[in-house]
């Protein structure tokens, strides 16, 4: 992320190196500051004043020159670049993702499980329904490959192996929805379990309306 020009003068600034913060991306209506530092001819950092414009104006507004603070605007992709003087660094892509609102449950929230016995009080590997959600976004975009998390909480504690399947981390499809599996593996049998799906905003806020499933095994 440099731009720069040819300068005699080692001790001046030649380039520009940027930094933007959660790999370019920002969910419209929040603020962005992206980070920025002059380099002299020999790559080291030199005190200089950047300037700070947004070439897509639409889409992300700087708030402050001096700064580089942004607010984002409109869903889509703006280019953010800074300056000193007459050099200018290369523009920078900034990704504004539409404003995630909640998450909620896409079918049944309880599921039973009835699996095959092995003796003693252990069970075959078991597979229970889809555990699915639905992300909504403001506007009434639809929230396209956002990060869904699931954890789960075992009731009694016992010893049994749980795992998510695909995994515990899912992204939204074309419709806003992730889903995943909760398996049981082989030994013992819990009464039952709490699997929790959770979304985080880009900037790691957490989105309200987390959803909660309760999945119970039966032999």
């Amino acid at each position: 992320m440099f731009a720069c020009k040819i300068n005699t003068d080692l001790e001046q600034p030649v380039a520009i190196e940027i930094t933007l913060p959660d790999s370019g991306r920002v969910e419209v209506t929040d603020t962005f500051r992206p980070r920025g530092r002059a380099l002299n001819g020999v790559g080291d950092s030199v005190q200089a004043q950047l300037s700070w414009s947004s070439l897509d104006t639409a889409t992300l507004a700087v708030l402050d020159s001096t700064t580089g603070v942004s607010i984002s605007k409109a869903v889509g992709t703006a280019r953010l670049q800074a300056r000193i003087g007459s050099l200018f660094s290369n523009p920078q892509t900034v990704t504004v993702l539409a404003r995630l609102d909640s998450l909620r449950a896409s079918g049944a929230t309880r599921n039973t499980v009835f699996v095959t016995p092995v003796p003693p009080d252990t069970a075959a590997d078991s597979l229970s329904d889809s555990l699915s959600v639905q992300a909504y976004a403001l506007a009434g975009a639809i929230p396209v490959n956002r990060r869904v998390v699931y954890a789960i909480t075992i009731f009694p504690d016992s010893g049994s192996v749980l795992t998510l399947v695909p995994k515990d981390t899912v992204f939204t499809n074309a419709a806003g929805v992730a889903s995943t599996r909760l398996r049981l593996h082989p030994g013992p049998v819990p009464d039952s379990v709490v699997v929790t799906a959770t979304m985080r905003h880009v900037n790691g806020t957490v989105v309200p309306d987390s959803v909660t499933f309760v999945v119970e095994f039966r032999q």
